[in-house]
Order: structure tokens, then sequence, then C-alpha cells
């Protein structure tokens, strides 16, 4: 069925010009399962209301018959056309393909209504059965079947017509059958060409929402791998290539062979810790590709770790406050992008703000978690924002601006009065449901 109803029953003219809105059916989308579900509908719904009417119509045929072959011909078209339409209409995954595949099919239970027509009146109820024969060509074969049959059923009334002419009435009730039919054509092939066409176009509007988030996805994805390297590999590269040249220059004034090898020391320990880093983050990349869970990390030990080294490597003293013992729980993704936003705090003290003191204090309460990271360095130019940072080449400041609207934090950048820098990052926290909550959402 979904073969035949894929198939458009007349093709464009030749040399690619359109053909007028009658002259073509709309091609079918690729996908056409909501469009197919409704074809069905429509077409049971319309052998519900034939059947309806064969039922109805019959007994009117068959008390115009006189002898009794004429009654035998009568009783078996109208036992056939009514077993017809409840085949159709109960099971028509199983008959619904075989009319679309012969068509023929269709025309064999138009024979058996004109034997029906024939021995009824134009103006009994039997005749409005006729009018879904058109619609039915109409949403299963389009144009052309729908023309096709339509003008055999036209042909059919005309033959009832000219055997009932005598009868009053006869004329006016052909007419209006006959509108009917016309209409009911024009209404199914209508009816078809809407659903194929909104198909096309929800189609369409898939395919781009895809590509949309498909380009969101690259996107997020290319900056959080920009973060990510600019937090960790990029810092160490620069601190790399500052021991290199101290090393060149020591070589090149004939330094001490001992203050040669510690710069020696220096730039082997920088590029061993180079190399940490990028597999950490190739570690990282390979969690997110291969789904994977990501082992808990708990932001208060790795806070305290984090100080204690930054302090071994540049001799800045750094300090971890914090009002509790036991960290508040948060997710991986929350904690690894709070721990990137301190150590980006930290290394910006050390290498722009020639502070000699670093406090990172944490404080937390019932609904949200505070993170403080404070210097008493030369602070921040006036009136210096996130974008001007970026334009200058310096995103450690949109980095952590974007980590923190990612896990729904919000991050501020102040001067105190005493000097310095503050960042203070704001994190709302899930409040905790009752039992009695937690019964009414379950």
């Amino acid at each position: 069925m979904r073969s035949r109803l894929l198939q458009p029953r007349s093709g464009h003219r030749p040399g690619g010009t359109p053909g007028g809105y009658l002259a073509d059916d709309v091609p079918a989308p690729a996908s056409l399962r909501l469009q197919l579900s409704a074809l069905q509908a429509l077409c049971r719904q319309t052998f519900a209301v034939r059947l309806a009417l064969l039922v109805i119509g019959t007994p009117f045929a068959m008390a115009n018959t006189t002898d009794s072959p004429s009654r035998y011909a009568v009783l078996t078209a109208g036992v056939l056309g009514t077993m017809g339409s409840y085949a159709m209409l109960r099971d028509w995954d199983r008959f619904g393909p075989r009319v679309l595949a012969h068509p023929t099919l269709m025309a064999l239970d138009l024979l058996f209504g004109a034997v029906l027509l024939l021995t009824a009146s134009p103006a009994s109820p039997l005749a409005y059965a006729t009018v879904c024969t058109p619609l039915l060509s109409g949403l299963l074969y389009g144009w052309r079947g729908a023309g096709l049959f339509t003008g055999l059923q036209l042909a059919v009334l005309l033959t009832v017509y000219r055997a009932w002419e005598h009868r009053p009435g006869a004329g006016t009730s052909t007419l209006l059958i006959a509108g009917f039919c016309i209409a009911a054509g024009i209404v199914g092939v209508t009816l078809r060409n809407l659903m194929f066409r909104f198909g096309t176009a929800t189609q369409a509007l898939s395919e781009a929402t895809s590509r949309l988030a498909v380009a969101e996805a690259v996107e997020s994805e290319r900056a959080r791998l920009a973060r990510e390297l600019h937090d960790s590999v990029a810092k160490t590269l620069h601190g790399l290539a500052l021991a290199a040249e101290a090393l060149a220059t020591s070589a090149d004034r004939a330094a001490d062979p001992q203050v040669l090898g510690q710069q020696a020391t220096l730039v082997a320990a920088a590029a061993r810790r180079a190399a940490s880093e990028s597999r950490d983050v190739l570690t990282d990349l390979r969690h997110h590709t291969d789904l994977t869970t990501p082992q808990p990390v708990d932001l208060l030990t790795e806070l305290s770790a984090r100080t204690e080294d930054f302090t071994s490597r540049t001799s800045l003293a750094a300090r971890l406050r914090h009002t509790r013992t036991t960290p508040p729980p948060l997710s991986c993704e929350k904690t690894h992008d709070l721990l990137a936003i301190v150590s980006e705090a930290l290394e910006n003290a050390h290498r722009h703000a020639q502070a000699t003191e670093v406090v990172v204090e944490v404080e937390d309460s019932a609904d949200a978690l505070r993170l403080r990271v404070t210097d008493d360095g030369v602070g921040l130019p006036p009136a210096f924002t996130v974008n001007q940072a970026a334009r200058s080449g310096h995103f450690g400041l949109l980095g952590m601006t974007e980590r923190a609207a990612r896990i729904g934090a919000r991050l501020h950048v102040t001067r105190p009065a005493t000097g310095g820098t503050e960042i203070t990052i704001d994190l709302p926290l899930p409040t905790p449901q009752t039992p009695r909550q937690e019964a009414v959402h379950a």
C-alpha cells in the first residue's frame, strides 16, 4: 500500500514545466507515516458511509424487481457490495493494498453498485452511495484515477436516468448526484495532495531543525573544547615557552651549568605537565563520546588540592576557607566547571594581578552555593568588560562566564574597597523535597 501511495498518478509535463494544479498530483514526501494513517482513516470512513447507504438502499432496489432472476441479481449485487465495504472497513490492512494495486477491483465494485442503482431509482438513498466511488478514487489514485472513475460513475448515472426518465424528479436527482460525484472526486484528490504537501513541509521543517540542532551541538562542543584547552594546555604551554626563553638566555650568557640544569628541568617538567593535561583533555573528550559516566569528584577535597598545587608552583600564597566539611551534592559537570572557574581565577591572580595572596572561600546555604576568589593585586582596569578581554585575545574571563552560564550559576567580577579583584560564583541548589512532596509528585 505504501509503495502505491508514494507513486504520483500523473507526472510533470515534458521539459519540467508544471501543468497546473489540476494536471499534476503532488509528489509524495519520503516519509509518510502520518499521511498514510490519515488517508487510511479517510478511506475507512468513506467505506463505512458506503456500507450504511448500501444497507439502507438495497431494499429499495429489491422492491422494484418483479421476477426471480432480477431479484436474485439485485440480492447478489447487494450482498457482494455490502460484504466488500465491510471487509474494507474491518480489514483495511489486508484488502487495502490489493485495491491500490488493482484498480479493477474498484471498477468491479462500481459495477455492483450500477446493478443496484438500475433497479432502484436516482431518487433512492442508494444513489448517494455512488458519491463514495469518486471520493475513494481521488484519495487512492490521484487526478487520473479520480477522472476515470468519476467518468464511469457519470456514465452509470446517465444509464440509470434513461431507465427512469419517466419518473417525476429523476432528472433533478440525477443532476444532483452527478454534481456530488464531480465534487467528491475533486475533494478526494485535494485532500490527498494537501496531506502530501503537509508531509513535505513537515519533512523539510524536521530536516532544518535537525541541521540546526547539529550546528548548535558542534558550536557548543567547539566552545567547550576551547575552554578546556585554554584552562589547561594553553597556560602550561605559555609557561613552557617562558621557561624555554629563560633557558636560551642563560645559555647565551654562558651561565652556571647548575642554573642551566635547573632551567632545563623546569622546561622538562612543563612539557610533562602539558602532555598530562593533553591526556586529560583527550580522556574527557572520550568520556563525552562514549557517553560514559565520569567518577564523582569531591569539591572541597579538589579545591584544597588545587590551592596547594597552585602555591607550590607559583610561590603565591593561596588559602581555602569553607563553612562545613561536607560539600553539597553536585553533578560531575557542575563540579568540573566550578573547579575550572576557580583555577582560572587563581591563574589570573598569578599572571596579571601581581597579587601576594589569594583566598578561596566556599559558603553554602539551603538553596545556594557561593564560591569567592579574592586577591590583593592591582585589580581590573575601570569599565573593563568580557567582550573587551575577548577582543584583545584574552579568553579566560569569557570562558569563566560561559562555564557559569552553562551550569546555571551567576558570575560577578568586582573590585573591593580594599583593592584587588573579587570573583563570585553563585550557584542555586535544588530544594530538597519533603516526603509529602515526593508522595504528591509520585
